[in-house]
């Protein structure tokens, strides 16, 4: 049995992915937020933690990002993705009454703007930690209506008035098992490297020169992203996810070239990777 700490309350599309790749033995505990779920793994209380860390709409996750490069060390050991449908819906007995306030997740929201533009374009939108945060607020009788996966209808009693509201509906989520750094997952010919490279202050071709160092070995890159360190203005530090395994000779060669070359990097893990079709 393993100890899984999740971004919740029970409900979210966190949990729907958790699920995935768990058995009904494994404990999965919910949690009010990213960094709580990490910090659970940090603290002891879990072995592992599911977060998400990508959506192909919205882009990045933000603080899984900095939790990852800047908090205490942990790695990635395995990801998943699914694809992601949200539903409108309210309380039972509310099905025919005005909706002026609705609950969600800030990227729910931007995922469904069409639909809200259109069908309830006079409603506040008001902000919650999930989706499922959003479902469970409803039913405590706080909010008008969420937006949520259809599992957080079942889980708190909610009626859906309407289903797959998104404005795009191919949307997937990319999330991330996360735990204490330790014995690596064996190369697949199928994985990911993941790192967090801190330039120091910001120069000229400093972005190129990390690139070369990849480019130069031919090893592909399918993810990038700069975020401040929160030192001060001009220091920032590069995400990135490279195809392949650190014990790949190129790989571990360009990443002992951007060591080289950077104030300091975080290895972040080697791990499967997985299609958005899984």
């Amino acid at each position: 049995m393993t100890t899984y700490a999740y971004l919740g309350p029970s409900g979210t599309f966190t949990e729907a992915a958790l699920r995935k790749i768990t058995t009904p033995s494994d404990q999965l505990v919910p949690y009010a937020n990213v960094t709580a779920a990490l910090d659970a793994v940090r603290n002891g209380l879990a072995e592992k933690a599911l977060v998400p860390i990508e959506n192909s709409i919205e882009g990045v996750v933000a603080r899984t990002l900095d939790e990852l490069a800047t908090g205490a060390p942990l790695i990635v050991s395995a990801e998943t993705t699914i694809p992601v449908s949200f539903a409108l819906m309210v309380l039972p007995e509310n099905v025919d009454k005005p909706i002026t306030k609705i609950a969600t997740h800030p990227h729910a929201e931007a995922q469904c703007r069409s639909y809200i533009a259109k069908n309830l374009p006079g409603a506040e939108m008001i902000e919650t930690p999930s989706t499922a945060a959003g479902a469970k607020g409803l039913h405590d009788g706080n909010y008008d209506a969420a937006i949520a996966a259809e599992i957080a209808a079942e889980k708190y009693g909610l009626k859906i008035v309407a289903k797959d509201i998104g404005d795009n509906h191919g949307a997937v989520t990319r999330f991330v098992v996360v735990e204490k750094p330790g014995k690596l997952p064996a190369p697949t010919g199928n994985d990911r490297t993941s790192l967090a490279a801190f330039i120091g202050i910001d120069h000229a071709g400093a972005l190129l020169e990390i690139l070369t160092e990849f480019a130069k070995r031919d090893v592909n890159l399918t993810f990038i992203q700069s975020r401040p360190t929160g030192l001060e203005l001009g220091h920032y530090h590069f995400i990135i996810d490279a195809e392949g395994h650190i014990n790949d000779p190129r790989v571990n060669d360009a990443i002992e070239g951007v060591r080289a070359i950077c104030e300091d990097i975080r290895f972040l893990g080697s791990y499967p990777r997985v299609g958005a079709a899984n």
